[in-house]
């Protein structure tokens, strides 16, 4: 799978790209529940990670064809 998100780039808030895994109060519930990719909180700043962003989606990649274990 390619990446989405550029490894070498740094995302704040307000960049459009961050809308591919969700709006600016979708991702403030995530930090808030410790349960969205990681960030740096910079003072009032927060910052994600190119790579971060990237492994962050591809844990949460669904494959249709793999059949779960029941």
């Amino acid at each position: 799978m390619s990446d989405l998100f550029e490894n070498d780039r740094n995302y704040v808030l307000g960049d459009p790209e961050l809308n591919l895994i969700g709006d600016r109060d979708k991702l403030a519930q995530w930090r808030h529940k410790k349960i969205g990719p990681a960030y740096y909180k910079l003072g009032r700043k927060i910052i994600y990670r190119g790579t971060d962003l990237n492994a962050w989606a591809a844990l949460h990649r669904c494959d249709p064809a793999v059949i779960p274990h029941q």
